[in-house]
Protein backbone atom coordinates (compact mmCIF):
# COMPACT_ATOMS: atom_id res chain seq x y z
CA UNK A 1 0.00 0.00 0.00
CA UNK A 2 0.58 3.59 -0.38
CA UNK A 3 2.50 5.34 2.56
CA UNK A 4 -0.46 6.57 4.67
CA UNK A 5 -1.53 10.33 4.34
CA UNK A 6 -1.42 12.61 7.32
CA UNK A 7 -4.80 14.38 6.36
CA UNK A 8 -4.60 17.02 8.96
CA UNK A 9 -1.27 18.14 7.40
CA UNK A 10 -2.89 18.03 3.93
CA UNK A 11 -6.30 19.73 4.81
CA UNK A 12 -4.97 23.34 4.52
CA UNK A 13 -3.55 23.07 1.37
CA UNK A 14 -5.83 21.00 -0.78
CA UNK A 15 -9.89 21.61 -1.46
CA UNK A 16 -11.15 24.00 -3.07
CA UNK A 17 -8.16 26.61 -2.11
CA UNK A 18 -10.22 28.89 -0.70
CA UNK A 19 -9.41 28.95 2.94
CA UNK A 20 -10.20 25.40 4.05
CA UNK A 21 -9.61 24.79 7.85
CA UNK A 22 -7.96 22.50 9.10
CA UNK A 23 -9.43 19.87 11.52
CA UNK A 24 -7.33 18.31 13.89
CA UNK A 25 -7.14 14.57 14.10
CA UNK A 26 -7.59 14.71 18.23
CA UNK A 27 -10.80 15.44 17.68
CA UNK A 28 -11.55 12.98 15.02
CA UNK A 29 -10.08 10.28 16.77
CA UNK A 30 -13.01 10.22 19.32
CA UNK A 31 -15.19 8.75 17.29
CA UNK A 32 -15.75 5.05 18.34
CA UNK A 33 -14.87 2.05 15.98
CA UNK A 34 -13.78 4.36 13.31
CA UNK A 35 -10.68 2.84 11.29
CA UNK A 36 -7.42 4.66 10.59
CA UNK A 37 -8.67 4.76 6.70
CA UNK A 38 -12.26 5.29 7.54
CA UNK A 39 -11.43 8.12 9.73
CA UNK A 40 -9.11 9.70 7.06
CA UNK A 41 -11.45 9.25 4.42
CA UNK A 42 -14.10 11.61 7.07
CA UNK A 43 -11.39 14.25 7.56
CA UNK A 44 -11.55 14.78 3.45
CA UNK A 45 -15.73 14.49 3.93
CA UNK A 46 -15.85 17.02 5.92
CA UNK A 47 -13.49 19.75 4.01
CA UNK A 48 -14.39 19.09 0.90
CA UNK A 49 -17.56 19.56 -0.98
CA UNK A 50 -18.77 19.32 -4.68
CA UNK A 51 -20.40 22.43 -5.54
CA UNK A 52 -22.22 22.86 -9.17
CA UNK A 53 -20.28 23.69 -12.15
CA UNK A 54 -17.12 21.53 -10.79
CA UNK A 55 -17.73 18.59 -12.79
CA UNK A 56 -15.38 16.30 -10.88
CA UNK A 57 -18.01 13.63 -11.24
CA UNK A 58 -17.03 13.17 -14.92
CA UNK A 59 -13.54 12.13 -13.78
CA UNK A 60 -10.41 12.02 -16.44
CA UNK A 61 -11.15 8.70 -18.03
CA UNK A 62 -13.95 7.97 -20.29
CA UNK A 63 -14.95 4.70 -19.95
CA UNK A 64 -18.70 4.87 -22.10
CA UNK A 65 -19.90 8.05 -24.32
CA UNK A 66 -22.07 10.91 -22.78
CA UNK A 67 -24.33 10.93 -26.75
CA UNK A 68 -26.87 8.54 -28.59
CA UNK A 69 -24.62 6.42 -30.86
CA UNK A 70 -24.28 7.81 -34.06
CA UNK A 71 -24.83 5.71 -37.85
CA UNK A 72 -21.47 7.41 -39.22
CA UNK A 73 -22.92 6.98 -42.81
CA UNK A 74 -26.14 9.29 -42.22
CA UNK A 75 -23.21 11.78 -40.91
CA UNK A 76 -20.70 11.88 -43.68
CA UNK A 77 -20.85 13.73 -47.08
CA UNK A 78 -22.78 11.46 -49.96
CA UNK A 79 -20.92 9.40 -51.94
CA UNK A 80 -19.80 11.10 -54.92
CA UNK A 81 -21.72 9.40 -57.96
CA UNK A 82 -18.77 8.99 -60.27
CA UNK A 83 -16.55 7.08 -57.81
CA UNK A 84 -19.40 4.58 -57.85
CA UNK A 85 -18.82 4.56 -61.69
CA UNK A 86 -17.61 1.19 -61.12
CA UNK A 87 -18.63 -0.48 -58.37
CA UNK A 88 -17.49 -3.94 -59.44
CA UNK A 89 -13.70 -3.53 -59.23
CA UNK A 90 -13.62 -0.67 -56.36
CA UNK A 91 -16.35 0.13 -53.25
CA UNK A 92 -16.31 3.47 -52.66
CA UNK A 93 -14.47 4.09 -49.21
CA UNK A 94 -15.38 5.97 -46.06
CA UNK A 95 -11.99 7.19 -44.16
CA UNK A 96 -13.39 8.35 -40.67
CA UNK A 97 -11.49 9.99 -37.99
CA UNK A 98 -12.44 9.64 -34.44
CA UNK A 99 -11.24 11.14 -31.08
CA UNK A 100 -12.32 10.07 -27.89
CA UNK A 101 -15.24 7.46 -29.17
CA UNK A 102 -14.13 5.57 -25.97
CA UNK A 103 -16.42 2.62 -26.67
CA UNK A 104 -17.34 1.98 -30.28
CA UNK A 105 -21.08 2.42 -30.10
CA UNK A 106 -20.59 4.80 -33.29
CA UNK A 107 -18.73 2.29 -35.04
CA UNK A 108 -21.14 -0.65 -34.03
CA UNK A 109 -24.30 1.12 -35.15
CA UNK A 110 -22.66 2.50 -38.33
CA UNK A 111 -22.18 -1.28 -39.57
CA UNK A 112 -25.57 -2.53 -37.45
CA UNK A 113 -27.30 0.00 -40.71
CA UNK A 114 -24.81 -0.61 -43.27
CA UNK A 115 -27.35 -2.18 -45.15
CA UNK A 116 -29.50 0.79 -45.77
CA UNK A 117 -26.83 2.50 -47.66
CA UNK A 118 -25.02 1.78 -50.93
CA UNK A 119 -22.29 -0.97 -50.35
CA UNK A 120 -18.62 0.84 -48.76
CA UNK A 121 -15.59 0.30 -46.92
CA UNK A 122 -15.18 1.69 -43.64
CA UNK A 123 -11.86 2.65 -42.23
CA UNK A 124 -12.16 3.63 -38.99
CA UNK A 125 -9.28 5.85 -37.59
CA UNK A 126 -9.37 5.45 -33.49
CA UNK A 127 -7.34 8.01 -31.44
CA UNK A 128 -8.23 8.33 -27.39
CA UNK A 129 -6.08 9.62 -24.90
CA UNK A 130 -5.01 5.93 -23.37
CA UNK A 131 -4.22 2.63 -23.97
CA UNK A 132 -7.21 1.08 -22.09
CA UNK A 133 -9.94 2.38 -23.67
CA UNK A 134 -7.68 0.99 -26.90
CA UNK A 135 -7.92 -2.31 -25.17
CA UNK A 136 -11.47 -2.38 -24.64
CA UNK A 137 -12.07 -1.27 -27.96
CA UNK A 138 -10.79 -4.45 -29.00
CA UNK A 139 -12.29 -6.20 -26.34
CA UNK A 140 -15.72 -4.88 -27.06
CA UNK A 141 -15.33 -5.75 -31.06
CA UNK A 142 -13.99 -9.03 -30.33
CA UNK A 143 -16.61 -9.70 -27.96
CA UNK A 144 -19.12 -8.02 -31.08
CA UNK A 145 -17.67 -10.03 -33.88
CA UNK A 146 -17.98 -13.70 -31.68
CA UNK A 147 -18.74 -17.00 -33.32
CA UNK A 148 -22.32 -17.85 -33.28
CA UNK A 149 -21.44 -21.30 -32.34
CA UNK A 150 -19.30 -19.73 -29.18
CA UNK A 151 -21.83 -17.71 -27.97
CA UNK A 152 -25.37 -17.07 -28.39
CA UNK A 153 -26.77 -13.47 -28.89
CA UNK A 154 -28.44 -13.00 -25.62
CA UNK A 155 -25.38 -14.40 -23.55
CA UNK A 156 -23.03 -12.09 -25.85
CA UNK A 157 -25.87 -9.02 -25.50
CA UNK A 158 -25.33 -9.11 -21.72
CA UNK A 159 -21.80 -9.80 -21.15
CA UNK A 160 -21.44 -6.73 -23.64
CA UNK A 161 -23.40 -4.70 -21.01
CA UNK A 162 -21.76 -6.30 -17.66
CA UNK A 163 -18.38 -5.24 -19.28
CA UNK A 164 -19.32 -1.99 -21.14
CA UNK A 165 -21.10 -0.54 -18.20
CA UNK A 166 -20.86 -2.41 -14.96
CA UNK A 167 -18.10 -2.19 -12.58
CA UNK A 168 -18.74 -5.20 -10.81
CA UNK A 169 -19.27 -8.36 -12.96
CA UNK A 170 -20.70 -12.09 -12.69
CA UNK A 171 -18.24 -14.68 -12.34
CA UNK A 172 -18.68 -16.04 -15.61
CA UNK A 173 -18.22 -12.55 -17.15
CA UNK A 174 -14.77 -12.39 -15.68
CA UNK A 175 -13.66 -15.87 -16.82
CA UNK A 176 -14.66 -14.30 -20.60
CA UNK A 177 -12.99 -10.90 -20.01
CA UNK A 178 -9.61 -13.13 -18.48
CA UNK A 179 -9.86 -15.63 -21.37
CA UNK A 180 -10.06 -13.03 -23.75
CA UNK A 181 -7.80 -10.73 -22.43
CA UNK A 182 -5.30 -13.57 -22.60
CA UNK A 183 -5.50 -14.20 -26.21
CA UNK A 184 -5.17 -10.92 -27.01
CA UNK A 185 -2.26 -10.54 -25.23
CA UNK A 186 -0.96 -13.56 -27.01
CA UNK A 187 -1.53 -11.49 -30.48
CA UNK A 188 -0.78 -8.18 -29.56
CA UNK A 189 3.08 -8.95 -30.03
CA UNK A 190 2.72 -11.05 -32.76
CA UNK A 191 0.93 -8.88 -36.10
CA UNK A 192 0.96 -11.57 -38.43
CA UNK A 193 -1.10 -13.51 -36.04
CA UNK A 194 -3.00 -10.58 -35.36
CA UNK A 195 -3.83 -9.66 -39.00
CA UNK A 196 -5.17 -13.70 -39.47
CA UNK A 197 -6.82 -13.81 -36.54
CA UNK A 198 -8.92 -10.55 -35.99
CA UNK A 199 -8.27 -8.56 -40.42
CA UNK A 200 -10.70 -6.23 -38.88
CA UNK A 201 -8.24 -4.78 -36.67
CA UNK A 202 -5.05 -2.73 -37.00
CA UNK A 203 -2.03 -1.69 -34.86
CA UNK A 204 0.79 -0.67 -36.82
CA UNK A 205 0.36 2.76 -36.60
CA UNK A 206 1.11 2.24 -32.70
CA UNK A 207 4.47 3.32 -31.42
CA UNK A 208 6.28 -0.04 -30.25
CA UNK A 209 6.14 1.21 -26.57
CA UNK A 210 2.88 1.88 -26.64
CA UNK A 211 2.43 -1.91 -28.13
CA UNK A 212 3.93 -3.52 -25.16
CA UNK A 213 1.95 -1.63 -22.79
CA UNK A 214 -0.95 -2.59 -24.40
CA UNK A 215 0.12 -6.09 -23.86
CA UNK A 216 0.45 -4.91 -20.26
CA UNK A 217 -3.29 -4.08 -19.96
CA UNK A 218 -4.29 -7.09 -21.23
CA UNK A 219 -1.85 -8.87 -18.87
CA UNK A 220 -3.36 -7.18 -16.24
CA UNK A 221 -6.88 -7.81 -17.22
CA UNK A 222 -6.22 -11.69 -17.75
CA UNK A 223 -5.08 -11.74 -13.67
CA UNK A 224 -1.71 -11.97 -13.63
CA UNK A 225 -1.77 -10.10 -10.29
CA UNK A 226 -3.88 -12.30 -8.16
CA UNK A 227 -6.59 -11.83 -5.66
CA UNK A 228 -8.79 -9.05 -5.29
CA UNK A 229 -6.97 -6.72 -4.05
CA UNK A 230 -4.97 -5.96 -6.91
CA UNK A 231 -7.83 -3.89 -7.88
CA UNK A 232 -10.91 -3.60 -5.19
CA UNK A 233 -13.17 -1.93 -7.17
CA UNK A 234 -16.02 -1.51 -4.19
CA UNK A 235 -13.20 0.24 -2.25
CA UNK A 236 -12.36 2.55 -5.06
CA UNK A 237 -15.96 2.92 -5.73
CA UNK A 238 -17.03 4.23 -2.73
CA UNK A 239 -13.21 6.21 -1.91
CA UNK A 240 -14.32 8.01 -5.30
CA UNK A 241 -17.81 8.42 -4.23
CA UNK A 242 -16.99 10.24 -0.94
CA UNK A 243 -14.32 12.40 -2.66
CA UNK A 244 -16.97 13.52 -4.99
CA UNK A 245 -19.92 14.48 -2.83
CA UNK A 246 -17.93 14.88 0.70
CA UNK A 247 -20.19 16.61 3.28
CA UNK A 248 -22.78 15.65 0.78
CA UNK A 249 -22.32 11.80 1.35
CA UNK A 250 -24.59 11.07 4.16
CA UNK A 251 -27.40 12.34 1.83
CA UNK A 252 -25.91 10.57 -1.59
CA UNK A 253 -29.84 9.35 -2.09
CA UNK A 254 -31.08 12.48 -2.52
CA UNK A 255 -28.28 13.89 -4.25
CA UNK A 256 -28.85 10.88 -6.80
CA UNK A 257 -32.20 11.88 -7.14
CA UNK A 258 -31.55 15.41 -7.58
CA UNK A 259 -29.17 15.27 -10.29
CA UNK A 260 -31.80 12.70 -11.89
CA UNK A 261 -34.55 14.27 -11.83
CA UNK A 262 -33.78 18.09 -12.38
CA UNK A 263 -30.89 17.65 -14.84
CA UNK A 264 -30.69 14.36 -16.68
CA UNK A 265 -34.31 14.44 -17.05
CA UNK A 266 -34.71 17.82 -17.90
CA UNK A 267 -32.05 17.35 -20.56
CA UNK A 268 -33.98 14.51 -22.61
CA UNK A 269 -32.93 11.28 -20.59
CA UNK A 270 -36.60 10.60 -18.82
CA UNK A 271 -36.18 7.58 -19.50
CA UNK A 272 -33.70 6.70 -16.66
CA UNK A 273 -35.48 5.39 -13.40
CA UNK A 274 -34.16 6.76 -10.58
CA UNK A 275 -33.85 3.16 -8.77
CA UNK A 276 -31.44 2.12 -11.27
CA UNK A 277 -29.88 5.54 -11.23
CA UNK A 278 -29.01 5.29 -7.85
CA UNK A 279 -28.18 1.95 -7.75
CA UNK A 280 -25.34 2.90 -10.27
CA UNK A 281 -24.38 5.75 -7.66
CA UNK A 282 -24.07 3.59 -5.25
CA UNK A 283 -22.41 0.34 -6.44
CA UNK A 284 -21.42 0.84 -10.06
CA UNK A 285 -23.58 -1.77 -11.38
CA UNK A 286 -25.75 0.15 -14.02
CA UNK A 287 -27.13 -3.32 -15.96
CA UNK A 288 -28.64 -5.63 -13.39
CA UNK A 289 -29.66 -8.59 -15.50
CA UNK A 290 -29.70 -11.43 -12.55
CA UNK A 291 -29.53 -11.64 -8.68
CA UNK A 292 -27.66 -8.58 -7.13
CA UNK A 293 -25.43 -11.17 -5.09
CA UNK A 294 -24.05 -12.37 -8.58
CA UNK A 295 -22.35 -8.62 -9.40
CA UNK A 296 -18.80 -9.33 -6.79
CA UNK A 297 -16.10 -9.55 -9.10
CA UNK A 298 -14.20 -6.67 -9.92
CA UNK A 299 -14.28 -5.55 -13.68
CA UNK A 300 -10.55 -5.04 -14.30
CA UNK A 301 -11.17 -3.52 -17.52
CA UNK A 302 -12.38 0.00 -15.85
CA UNK A 303 -8.46 -0.04 -14.34
CA UNK A 304 -6.29 2.56 -15.28
CA UNK A 305 -2.16 3.74 -14.40
CA UNK A 306 -1.94 7.35 -13.19
CA UNK A 307 1.27 9.26 -12.04
CA UNK A 308 -0.11 11.10 -8.80
CA UNK A 309 1.98 13.69 -6.91
CA UNK A 310 2.76 12.51 -3.42
CA UNK A 311 4.84 14.89 -1.16
CA UNK A 312 6.43 16.20 -3.94
CA UNK A 313 7.21 12.70 -5.96
CA UNK A 314 5.22 10.75 -8.77
CA UNK A 315 3.70 7.65 -7.55
CA UNK A 316 2.23 5.11 -10.01
CA UNK A 317 -0.71 3.79 -8.92
CA UNK A 318 -4.31 2.43 -10.31
CA UNK A 319 -7.27 3.32 -9.80
CA UNK A 320 -11.00 4.35 -10.93
CA UNK A 321 -10.64 7.68 -12.50
CA UNK A 322 -14.01 7.36 -14.81
CA UNK A 323 -17.33 8.83 -14.58
CA UNK A 324 -18.99 8.72 -11.34
CA UNK A 325 -21.84 11.58 -11.87
CA UNK A 326 -23.86 10.04 -15.43
CA UNK A 327 -23.40 7.18 -15.67
CA UNK A 328 -24.08 4.74 -19.12
CA UNK A 329 -27.13 4.87 -19.89
CA UNK A 330 -27.25 7.73 -22.19
CA UNK A 331 -25.42 5.75 -25.20
CA UNK A 332 -27.96 3.16 -26.18
CA UNK A 333 -30.82 3.34 -23.52
CA UNK A 334 -32.60 7.19 -24.24
CA UNK A 335 -33.15 6.43 -27.75
CA UNK A 336 -34.77 3.57 -29.48
CA UNK A 337 -35.71 2.74 -32.95
CA UNK A 338 -38.57 0.83 -31.75
CA UNK A 339 -41.27 4.00 -30.76
CA UNK A 340 -42.92 1.35 -28.51
CA UNK A 341 -40.14 1.35 -26.28
CA UNK A 342 -40.26 5.38 -25.15
CA UNK A 343 -44.44 4.78 -24.85
CA UNK A 344 -45.87 6.02 -21.65
CA UNK A 345 -48.74 4.48 -19.29
CA UNK A 346 -50.54 7.00 -16.77
CA UNK A 347 -47.73 9.66 -17.36
CA UNK A 348 -45.29 6.78 -16.64
CA UNK A 349 -42.44 5.11 -19.21
CA UNK A 350 -43.42 2.10 -19.40
CA UNK A 351 -39.62 1.01 -20.13
CA UNK A 352 -36.35 1.83 -18.01
CA UNK A 353 -33.11 3.04 -19.96
CA UNK A 354 -31.52 -0.15 -19.44
CA UNK A 355 -34.43 -2.57 -20.69
CA UNK A 356 -34.13 0.31 -23.88
CA UNK A 357 -30.37 -0.36 -23.46
CA UNK A 358 -30.62 -4.05 -23.63
CA UNK A 359 -32.88 -4.01 -26.48
CA UNK A 360 -31.13 -1.77 -28.55
CA UNK A 361 -27.40 -3.61 -27.69
CA UNK A 362 -29.40 -7.36 -28.49
CA UNK A 363 -30.39 -5.86 -32.08
CA UNK A 364 -27.62 -4.00 -32.77
CA UNK A 365 -25.16 -7.34 -32.34
CA UNK A 366 -27.60 -9.11 -34.19
CA UNK A 367 -27.03 -7.35 -37.28
CA UNK A 368 -23.43 -7.02 -36.52
CA UNK A 369 -23.77 -10.84 -36.80
CA UNK A 370 -23.75 -11.06 -40.23
CA UNK A 371 -19.73 -10.41 -40.02
CA UNK A 372 -19.60 -13.87 -38.30
CA UNK A 373 -21.67 -15.71 -40.50
CA UNK A 374 -19.68 -13.97 -43.73
CA UNK A 375 -16.28 -15.11 -42.02
CA UNK A 376 -17.51 -18.62 -41.08
CA UNK A 377 -18.99 -19.05 -44.92
CA UNK A 378 -16.28 -16.73 -46.53
CA UNK A 379 -15.33 -18.26 -49.88
CA UNK A 380 -18.62 -20.51 -50.72
CA UNK A 381 -20.61 -17.82 -53.00
CA UNK A 382 -23.32 -19.96 -52.63
CA UNK A 383 -23.34 -20.56 -49.06
CA UNK A 384 -22.74 -16.77 -47.86
CA UNK A 385 -25.61 -15.99 -50.03
CA UNK A 386 -27.57 -18.69 -48.22
CA UNK A 387 -26.64 -17.78 -44.81
CA UNK A 388 -27.19 -13.93 -45.27
CA UNK A 389 -30.62 -14.59 -46.84
CA UNK A 390 -31.73 -12.81 -49.98
CA UNK A 391 -31.10 -9.16 -50.15
CA UNK A 392 -34.26 -7.36 -50.77
CA UNK A 393 -34.13 -5.33 -54.32
CA UNK A 394 -32.21 -1.73 -54.11
CA UNK A 395 -30.33 -3.03 -50.95
CA UNK A 396 -26.76 -3.68 -50.50
CA UNK A 397 -25.11 -6.95 -49.35
CA UNK A 398 -23.86 -7.26 -45.99
CA UNK A 399 -19.84 -6.14 -45.59
CA UNK A 400 -17.73 -9.09 -45.08
CA UNK A 401 -15.10 -8.83 -41.85
CA UNK A 402 -12.94 -7.11 -44.67
CA UNK A 403 -14.83 -4.47 -45.51
CA UNK A 404 -13.85 -2.41 -42.37
CA UNK A 405 -10.73 -2.14 -40.77
CA UNK A 406 -10.09 -0.17 -37.17
CA UNK A 407 -7.00 1.53 -37.44
CA UNK A 408 -5.70 2.94 -33.59
CA UNK A 409 -3.16 5.64 -34.01
CA UNK A 410 -0.63 6.66 -31.72
CA UNK A 411 -1.33 8.25 -28.50
CA UNK A 412 -1.12 12.54 -28.67
CA UNK A 413 -0.61 12.73 -32.38
CA UNK A 414 -3.79 15.14 -32.95
CA UNK A 415 -1.26 17.83 -33.70
CA UNK A 416 0.99 15.85 -35.75
CA UNK A 417 -1.06 13.66 -38.30
CA UNK A 418 -1.33 16.30 -41.02
CA UNK A 419 2.21 15.91 -41.31
CA UNK A 420 1.88 12.50 -43.00
CA UNK A 421 0.46 12.35 -46.68
CA UNK A 422 -1.63 9.48 -46.32
CA UNK A 423 -3.70 11.53 -43.66
CA UNK A 424 -3.56 14.97 -44.70
CA UNK A 425 -6.88 15.99 -46.60
CA UNK A 426 -7.79 11.99 -46.02
CA UNK A 427 -10.84 11.90 -44.13
CA UNK A 428 -14.76 12.86 -44.87
CA UNK A 429 -15.74 13.04 -41.44
CA UNK A 430 -14.41 13.94 -38.07
CA UNK A 431 -15.87 12.94 -34.52
CA UNK A 432 -14.54 14.68 -31.34
CA UNK A 433 -15.83 13.60 -28.33
CA UNK A 434 -16.31 16.70 -25.41
CA UNK A 435 -13.57 15.19 -23.42
CA UNK A 436 -11.02 15.93 -26.70
CA UNK A 437 -11.89 18.84 -28.15
CA UNK A 438 -9.16 20.74 -26.51
CA UNK A 439 -7.50 18.94 -29.76
CA UNK A 440 -9.91 20.39 -32.59
CA UNK A 441 -7.06 22.76 -33.81
CA UNK A 442 -6.05 23.88 -37.24
CA UNK A 443 -3.59 20.96 -37.60
CA UNK A 444 -5.96 18.42 -37.34
CA UNK A 445 -8.69 20.17 -39.04
CA UNK A 446 -5.72 20.04 -42.41
CA UNK A 447 -6.77 15.99 -42.23
CA UNK A 448 -10.48 16.45 -43.15
CA UNK A 449 -10.91 16.42 -47.02
CA UNK A 450 -12.74 19.74 -48.43
CA UNK A 451 -16.38 19.68 -48.05
CA UNK A 452 -15.93 16.83 -45.28
CA UNK A 453 -17.52 17.07 -42.15
CA UNK A 454 -17.15 17.76 -38.45
CA UNK A 455 -19.26 16.50 -35.65
CA UNK A 456 -18.49 17.53 -31.94
CA UNK A 457 -20.03 15.67 -29.25
CA UNK A 458 -21.46 18.77 -26.43
CA UNK A 459 -21.31 18.67 -22.94
CA UNK A 460 -25.36 18.46 -22.24
CA UNK A 461 -25.02 15.08 -19.81
CA UNK A 462 -22.31 16.39 -17.52
CA UNK A 463 -24.59 16.39 -14.77
CA UNK A 464 -22.39 18.89 -12.71
CA UNK A 465 -22.39 21.82 -15.23
CA UNK A 466 -24.97 24.58 -15.24
CA UNK A 467 -26.91 25.89 -18.12
CA UNK A 468 -24.67 28.80 -18.73
CA UNK A 469 -21.76 26.56 -18.52
CA UNK A 470 -23.02 24.59 -21.35
CA UNK A 471 -23.87 27.65 -23.29
CA UNK A 472 -20.26 29.08 -22.87
CA UNK A 473 -19.30 25.43 -23.92
CA UNK A 474 -21.41 25.72 -26.89
CA UNK A 475 -20.02 28.97 -28.05
CA UNK A 476 -16.26 27.98 -27.76
CA UNK A 477 -16.89 24.83 -29.79
CA UNK A 478 -18.39 27.09 -32.65
CA UNK A 479 -15.39 29.11 -31.67
CA UNK A 480 -12.46 26.24 -32.25
CA UNK A 481 -14.43 24.98 -35.39
CA UNK A 482 -13.86 28.34 -37.32
CA UNK A 483 -10.68 28.56 -36.28
CA UNK A 484 -9.47 25.03 -37.56
CA UNK A 485 -11.48 25.55 -41.02
CA UNK A 486 -15.31 24.25 -40.52
CA UNK A 487 -18.72 26.21 -40.70
CA UNK A 488 -21.68 25.56 -39.46
CA UNK A 489 -23.56 22.58 -41.64
CA UNK A 490 -26.29 24.38 -43.82
CA UNK A 491 -29.96 22.51 -43.14
CA UNK A 492 -28.45 20.61 -40.18
CA UNK A 493 -31.12 19.42 -37.92
CA UNK A 494 -31.08 21.53 -34.64
CA UNK A 495 -29.38 19.32 -31.80
CA UNK A 496 -28.33 20.16 -28.32
CA UNK A 497 -26.32 16.65 -28.34
CA UNK A 498 -24.10 17.25 -31.21
CA UNK A 499 -22.86 20.04 -33.05
CA UNK A 500 -22.58 19.69 -36.60
CA UNK A 501 -19.95 21.78 -39.08
CA UNK A 502 -18.49 21.37 -42.96
CA UNK A 503 -15.40 22.13 -43.84
CA UNK A 504 -14.14 25.19 -45.42
CA UNK A 505 -13.06 25.54 -49.03
CA UNK A 506 -11.08 28.48 -47.87
CA UNK A 507 -9.94 27.30 -44.76
CA UNK A 508 -6.11 28.30 -44.01
CA UNK A 509 -3.94 26.29 -41.46
CA UNK A 510 -2.59 28.89 -38.61
CA UNK A 511 -5.55 30.85 -38.24
CA UNK A 512 -5.58 31.68 -34.40
CA UNK A 513 -8.97 31.08 -31.69
CA UNK A 514 -10.40 34.15 -30.54
CA UNK A 515 -10.02 34.93 -26.75
CA UNK A 516 -13.06 33.83 -24.69
CA UNK A 517 -15.77 36.89 -23.72
CA UNK A 518 -15.18 37.79 -20.37
CA UNK A 519 -17.93 36.06 -17.99
CA UNK A 520 -17.43 32.74 -19.93
CA UNK A 521 -17.35 30.40 -16.80
CA UNK A 522 -13.97 28.52 -16.62
CA UNK A 523 -14.88 24.58 -16.37
CA UNK A 524 -12.83 22.32 -14.74
CA UNK A 525 -14.60 19.02 -15.68
CA UNK A 526 -12.54 16.20 -17.51
CA UNK A 527 -8.83 16.55 -16.01
CA UNK A 528 -8.52 17.85 -12.19
CA UNK A 529 -5.23 18.84 -10.87
CA UNK A 530 -3.34 15.25 -9.47
CA UNK A 531 -2.95 17.02 -5.99
CA UNK A 532 -6.35 18.28 -6.15
CA UNK A 533 -8.61 15.22 -7.48
CA UNK A 534 -6.88 12.40 -5.07
CA UNK A 535 -7.10 13.62 -1.44
CA UNK A 536 -6.70 9.98 0.12
CA UNK A 537 -4.02 8.15 -2.11
CA UNK A 538 -4.72 4.88 -0.19
CA UNK A 539 -8.01 4.99 -0.23
CA UNK A 540 -8.50 6.06 -4.07
CA UNK A 541 -5.57 4.01 -5.59
CA UNK A 542 -3.74 0.65 -5.70
CA UNK A 543 0.42 1.15 -6.23
CA UNK A 544 1.59 -0.64 -9.14
CA UNK A 545 4.16 -3.45 -8.63
CA UNK A 546 7.30 -2.59 -9.44
CA UNK A 547 8.39 -6.37 -9.66
CA UNK A 548 5.89 -7.26 -12.19
CA UNK A 549 6.58 -5.18 -15.59
CA UNK A 550 4.00 -7.53 -17.83
CA UNK A 551 1.19 -6.86 -15.40
CA UNK A 552 2.22 -2.38 -15.16
CA UNK A 553 0.65 0.12 -17.42
CA UNK A 554 3.54 1.42 -19.09
CA UNK A 555 2.33 4.05 -20.26
CA UNK A 556 0.98 6.51 -17.41
CA UNK A 557 -0.10 9.61 -17.86
CA UNK A 558 2.39 12.20 -16.18
CA UNK A 559 -0.52 15.16 -17.42
CA UNK A 560 -4.12 14.99 -17.43
CA UNK A 561 -4.96 14.58 -20.77
CA UNK A 562 -6.77 17.63 -21.17
CA UNK A 563 -9.88 19.52 -19.21
CA UNK A 564 -12.81 22.06 -20.94
CA UNK A 565 -11.37 24.87 -19.08
CA UNK A 566 -8.63 24.36 -21.41
CA UNK A 567 -11.28 25.11 -24.41
CA UNK A 568 -12.09 27.92 -22.30
CA UNK A 569 -9.80 29.79 -21.40
CA UNK A 570 -6.81 28.47 -23.32
CA UNK A 571 -5.71 30.49 -26.42
CA UNK A 572 -5.13 28.52 -29.61
CA UNK A 573 -1.21 28.04 -29.10
CA UNK A 574 -1.69 26.79 -25.92
CA UNK A 575 -3.48 23.82 -26.92
CA UNK A 576 -0.18 21.57 -27.47
CA UNK A 577 -0.36 18.06 -25.52
CA UNK A 578 3.48 16.67 -24.37
CA UNK A 579 5.14 13.70 -25.37
CA UNK A 580 3.80 14.21 -29.17
CA UNK A 581 7.63 13.35 -30.29
CA UNK A 582 7.51 10.89 -33.45
CA UNK A 583 8.43 7.48 -33.96
CA UNK A 584 10.37 7.11 -36.40
CA UNK A 585 9.61 3.32 -37.18
CA UNK A 586 5.79 3.27 -36.50
CA UNK A 587 4.52 6.65 -35.08
CA UNK A 588 2.87 9.35 -36.76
Amino acid sequence: MLPLVDSSKRAGTLGSGCGVPRIHSAALRREEGASRDIWRIKVWAGVMTTPAGSGRGFGSVSWWGLSPALDLQAESPPVDPDSQADTVHRTPELDVLLLGSVDGRHLLRTLSRAKLWPRRRFNFFVLENNLEAVARHMLIFSLALEEPEKMGLQERSETFLEVWGNALLRPPVAAFVRAQADLLAHLVPEPDRLEEQLPWLSLRALKFRERDALEAVFRFWAGCEKGPEAFPMNRLWDSRLRHYLGSRYDARRGVSDWDLRMKLHDRGAQVIHPQEFRRWRDTGVAFELRDSSAYHVPNRTLASGRLLSYRGERVAARGYWGDIATGPFVAFGIEADDESLLRTSNGQLVKTAGEITQHNVTELLREVAAWGRARATRGDPEEQQHAEGSPEPGTAAAPTPESFTIHFLPLNSAQTLHHKSCYNGRFQLLYVACGMVHLLIPELGACVAPGGNLIVELARYLVDLRQEQLQGFNTRVGELAQAAGFAPQTGARPSEIFARFCKSQESALGNTVPAVEPGTPPLDVLAQPLEASSPALEGLTQPLQGGTPHCEPCQLPSEAPGSLSEVLTQPQGALALPNCESDSKTGV
